[in-house]
């Protein structure tokens, strides 16, 4: 390797890359690098994900799932749970969650140690990359000052650099190695080091100045996301007081070629990243005193969502005639977002709370969750739901490849999310 990282590691090793947190992040990135010719160790504290990785039980693309299969068994791709396997890399790769608290605070607790650990193992000549999502200077408050207490000079000793990841679940458009990668360096040299290593996992790779432009150019994107889908929320629900499908007059404002990016209504918010992010910025600014209204209303609305979607569930069945105690409700997928098994924040999952609390009878039919496991209470995924057999069903997420076509004498659809084929009741909300 050249201008990069040395060639030959203090171990006598080609150089090697240690990728911390094994999740939805860092399992993609791991098989990035190790397809970028890359000899990778996956570390992660979880025994159970490491069983699930080893037995190729985990949520990823087809393609995804194939490269890992592959991968376990070459001798240049390893997972461990050992933190003290990063000693033998000549660069660290963390890529922990951050995801926030009940009172939608940061819960910093698996960056700070993911990067302590980092920090208490680096080795003279290392890179260390952050990428998980966080408020602006964490690249510097956890990871540089941490390693200057210890005698080491980034920039000089080791190299320090920021990279947000920028991974879409179930997405192959959107796979690691189509996505371009913003990087900042705490020095011009750091920034040149980590673009040299992550340089084989993107199509390009754009440099900004500082760890803190690189902080910040995330939360924009996901903060620009959630503000945009409370306008669609609230849009769509203009749309239908007026009479108006949204689904077409959104169609409609995006032939606009220049000036409009469209956005569509659903049920709320899931995953990752959007329901959470932007509590990272506005958590920073509280600190400082400063406001930012649009984005705290935008979230907000974010957070109500899930609430409201169950409030039209109970407006449908009072339609009806129907008391929602004792009504049967059956929510059509309760994953996140189509194409994944991933429940983190989904709104599905609040929908259902809400409307058992109100005394219904919720089932749900998802074919990549076939079982959960709710506040002690066990539900298994109807197969083949029966029409007959429920009252009201809400479209909450439908993965792809799914067809649902409802006879006549269907109950009520309440589609809260793009109006898929075949559904032919029901009102969008």
């Amino acid at each position: 390797m050249t201008a990069s990282l040395p060639a030959q590691s203090q171990h006598g090793r080609l150089a090697d890359v240690a990728v911390v947190g094994l999740g939805y992040v860092g399992l993609p990135t791991a098989l990035s690098l190790f397809a970028a010719g890359r000899t990778v160790v996956g570390v992660d504290t979880s025994e159970s994900r490491l069983a699930d990785i080893r037995s190729v039980r985990v949520d990823l693309l087809p393609a995804q799932q194939d490269r890992l299969a592959q991968a376990l068994l070459d001798p240049g791709f390893r997972v461990t749970s050992d933190p003290a396997a990063a000693l033998e890399a000549d660069a660290v790769i963390i890529c922990v969650p951050t995801p926030v608290d009940g009172g939608l605070l940061p819960d910093l607790r698996a960056l700070k140690a993911a990067c302590a650990s980092a920090v208490a193992h680096a080795v003279p000549g290392q890179l260390l990359v952050l990428t998980s999502t966080s408020y602006v200077g964490t690249t510097r408050e956890l990871l540089v000052e941490p390693l200057v207490a210890r005698g080491l000079r980034p920039g000089t000793d080791v190299f320090v650099a920021f990279a947000p990841e920028r991974i879409d679940p179930g997405n192959p458009s959107h796979s690691p190695d189509r996505t371009p990668r913003v990087i900042g360096g705490v020095t011009g040299r750091c920034t040149e080091l980590a673009a040299s290593l992550l340089a084989g996992t993107a199509p390009s790779v754009h440099r900004v100045d500082s760890p803190e432009a690189a902080e910040m150019s995330k939360l924009w994107e996901n903060t620009f996301r959630a503000v945009n889908i409370a306008l669609a929320n609230e849009l769509a629900e203009n749309c239908l007081e007026l009479g108006l499908e949204p689904l077409h007059v959104i169609e409609a404002a995006a032939t606009k070629p220049y000036g409009f990016m469209p956005f569509y209504p659903g049920p709320g918010v899931g995953g990752h990243c959007i329901p959470c992010d932007p509590h990272y910025l506005l958590w920073q600014l509280r600190a400082r005193e400063v406001a930012s209204p649009l984005v705290e209303v935008a979230m907000t609305a974010i957070a109500e969502r899930p609430a409201r979607v169950a409030g039209k569930v109970r407006d449908a069945l009072t339609a009806r005639g129907l008391a929602t105690a004792g009504a049967r409700v059956l929510i059509l997928g309760i994953a996140y977002k189509p194409g994944v098994a991933d429940l983190r924040e989904s709104p599905a999952l609040e929908i259902m709370d809400r409307l058992a609390a109100w005394g219904a009878t919720v089932g749900y039919s998802d074919p990549l969750v076939p079982r959960l496991d709710r506040h002690g209470v066990v539900r298994h995924s109807v197969a083949a739901p029966c029409p007959a057999d429920w009252d009201l069903v809400l479209v909450h997420t439908l993965h792809p490849g799914a067809e649902v076509v409802w006879p006549a004498d269907s109950p009520v659809v309440l589609d809260v999310t793009r109006r898929p084929a075949g559904v032919a009741a029901g009102a969008a909300v």
